[in-house]
């Protein structure tokens, strides 16, 4: 690794990928990365319950398996595929393919309709899990990474961070304002301002100012108070928690044996596709956040094809995915861990907590709009991360210019198109319409595989990057491949779970 890497590790990274903080430190770190990513991984299992219409006494052991699922993949990620300090949980890109299932018509003879639902869910997830894990130890993935340059990561990973920017928990016109407003003005102070002066404040801003204002809300939501009504954002009813399960069994196939279908699968292979470009842009920005180069064809490929085995394992335990979060990401940002050890230890609590109810109910009554502020404080980092790789490449070209502003204004702009269109079906009347590839464009799996990856900004905007700095005319030094090459991560320098072991023999 470079001199100039080094020296970036060492301003901006308290802990390292392979440093092991004390114990005690370490689990209060760990959890810390895992409370940066609830929100999302409360709100898939609750919008498919919804949907499939789930009983609330089975829905509590539904978010309970989500997060088994999350710290078995996690642990399993960090620790045998691309041993990045990232968190595993419950995909978005995933989600509208499986919103699309649980509202179809299914029906299987002395089951529930909402177990019917979700056993051809599990099915899916299955299917396509296993494209996707050809996918990633075939080395397919890595490949393309020969065509990456800043000027296409960069765009990318900021249209990562920019996904959320109109999310429910930070735009709804009904949101508790005080609350989000309190939420980011605490890990703010606490990480930029008091960071400095006390150790506590710069390695625990997120969870102290969680903490602090989900206390806040608490007090402002009892009776006596009355300051946050019943059925309001930013409410908290500490009576659910008591009224939860005291422990909980989770275990694969605990709804009964999925269901394969062949059109369903290939929906979800859509939403496998764009999690797989998400996951790409995290590993690039976990590296530049961790202070190491950028990884190599073989990291990635061990990360996809582990992912690919985190979301078959996710379609055996009754979930709706598994993939890298870039929530953690912007934690590592914000407090210099980027210790894996901290987030195995932290997906030990996780999975451990899956299990039991009243923890999981407890994480369920974090409001909105702390979710929101958590949000705009961890994501805003992500943007920024991605635009800092824009120092490899020469800011003084038009070329590159036009590139990342065309990536970055197609990513946020076709997915609010794509968004706006009540499903696939309007694009396949459109598509079938195109003289002589009409009946190929107006295809259901192509209509749906355009409607499911154009939704994504960060798919959208990397093809278009990814195609732009590939064919307009520019030198690798422009590009910032020459820089960029020189710190990179080499495949030898990136040994798998396997090899490590054979080494150590």
């Amino acid at each position: 690794m470079g001199t100039e890497e080094s020296g970036e590790r060492d301003s901006l990274v308290e802990y390292g990928i392979e440093d092991r903080p004390p114990f005690g430190r370490a689990a209060l770190l760990g959890v810390q990365h895992y409370l940066t990513m609830i929100g999302a991984n409360i709100a898939v299992p609750l919008i498919l319950a919804d949907l499939m219409g789930m009983p609330t006494a089975v829905t509590a052991k539904f978010v309970g398996t989500f997060f088994v699922v999350s710290g078995v993949a996690t642990l399993a990620q960090t620790t045998v595929g691309n041993r990045y300090p990232i968190v595993q949980g419950a995909p978005f890109s995933m989600l509208a393919p499986g919103i699309a299932i649980v509202t179809s018509e299914v029906a299987l003879a002395g089951i529930p309709d909402w177990n019917a639902k979700l056993l051809v869910l599990q099915g899916a997830i299955i299917s396509a899990a296993l494209v996707e894990v050809a996918i990633g130890y075939l080395g397919l993935v890595g490949k393309v990474r020969e065509y990456l340059s800043p000027v296409v990561v960069a765009p990318v990973v900021a249209l990562i961070g920019l996904s959320l920017f109109s999310a429910p928990q930070i735009t709804a016109a009904t949101n508790n304002w005080y609350l989000l407003l309190l939420t980011v003005g605490l890990i703010v102070l606490f990480s930029q301002y008091l960071g400095e002066r006390s150790r506590v404040f710069g390695l625990f801003p997120i969870i102290l100012g969680i903490a602090t204002a989900w206390l806040v809300a608490a007090v402002a939501s009892l009776p006596a108070v009355g300051l946050i009504a019943p059925n309001t954002p930013g409410h908290i009813d500490l009576g659910t928690v008591l009224a939860a399960d005291p422990v909980q069994a989770v275990y694969p196939l605990q709804w009964g044996m999925p269901r394969f279908e062949a059109s369903f699968a290939i929906g979800m292979f859509a939403g496998v596709l764009a999690s797989i470009v998400e996951s790409f842009a995290d590993y690039h920005a976990v590296a530049r956040m961790s202070g190491v180069g950028a990884p190599s064809k073989k990291r990635i490929d061990q990360g996809i094809g582990m992912e690919g085995l985190a979301n078959v394992f996710s379609g055996l335990m009754g979930t709706g995915g598994s993939t890298s979060y870039s929530e953690n990401i912007g934690a590592i940002g914000l407090t210099g861990v980027a210790s894996r050890y901290v987030v195995q230890i932290g997906a030990v609590v996780m999975l451990l907590a899956g299990f039991v109810g009243y923890f999981g109910q407890l994480v369920a009554t974090i409001p909105d709009p702390i979710v929101g502020g958590l949000y705009i404080a961890m994501f805003g980092q992500i943007v920024a991360v991605g635009l800092s790789n824009l120092k490899y490449v020469d800011l003084d070209s038009s070329r590159n210019i036009f590139i990342i502003g065309i990536a970055l204004f197609t990513g946020m702009a076709i997915p609010q198109y794509i968004g706006g269109l009540d499903g696939y079906t309007a694009l396949q009347s459109g598509f079938a319409a195109v003289p002589v590839l009409g009946p190929v464009l107006g295809s259901e799996v192509v209509a749906r595989t355009v409607f499911i990856v154009g939704g994504v900004q960060m798919a959208v905007g990397g093809v278009v990057a990814l195609v732009l700095d590939n064919t307009v005319a520019g030198t690798r030094k422009e590009r910032g491949l020459t820089d960029w090459a020189r710190i990179a991560e080499g495949d030898e320098e990136f040994e798998t779970f396997v090899e490590r072991l054979r080494s150590s023999e």
